[in-house]
């Protein structure tokens, strides 16, 4: 995981670098599919629509049950510290990070990259093909940024991912909601190399 490989464990690259090759291969072939269906077919079909819809109710309610689990698992470890842990939190000799740097930039990259999404929705809805290319550019740049920030709150971070519950909590809900960026940057690209190409425009 990038976790473990920003702490220098060995063997680790190739694990991502198939993970994410099998990934792009992956969504290659959707957008391929998703691109012929809606752009040169001129709609999807009924079963089309409802699949995808079905597929994104899912999809959402997964994320809130895997994230709900993360979160559980870092307030009951927070609210109710073990002997182990040293009977405090976050536990004994371990320096949290704090959240007046980096993690603050993080945040407010994700909130202006909300604010510039929203504005590419309403200038689409508007017809407005330039402002759309602009809002997608920025909200797409904010992501990249987002993901090389964390990668070096990572590199630079006190703990490790094997450093008790503190870690493992911590890294698996920060790279969990990381690689939902990275896919989310991909997606982002696709939509403004279509508004480019005029593949939609309202």
């Amino acid at each position: 995981s990038m976790a473990l490989t920003s702490h220098g464990y060995l063997g680790n690259n190739y694990m991502i670098i198939m993970c994410a090759m099998t990934m792009l291969y992956s969504m290659t072939l959707w957008f391929k599919d998703m691109m012929a269906e809606s752009t040169y077919l001129g709609n999807h079909t009924l079963a089309v629509k409802k699949g995808l819809m079905q597929g994104f109710l899912l999809f959402v309610v997964s994320e809130m049950l895997i994230f709900a689990s993360l979160f559980w698992a870092y307030l009951h470890s927070a609210l109710n510290p073990s002997v182990e842990l040293g009977m405090q939190w976050p536990p004994a000799g371990m320096e949290a990070m704090s959240a007046a740097e980096l993690p603050l930039l993080n945040t407010m990259m994700l909130l202006a990259s909300g604010v510039t999404i929203t504005f590419a929705h309403h200038a689409l809805i508007n017809g407005n093909r330039k402002n759309t290319l602009y809002g997608f550019l920025y909200s797409t740049l904010l992501m990249i940024m987002f993901v090389g920030c964390q990668m070096l709150e990572y590199k630079f971070a006190s703990f490790t991912m094997s450093d008790s519950v503190y870690g493992s909590t911590f890294f698996s809900a920060t790279g969990l909601h990381g690689l939902h960026m990275m896919m989310l940057a991909m997606m982002l690209t696709m939509c403004t190399w279509r508004v480019y190409n005029y593949d939609f425009t309202n």
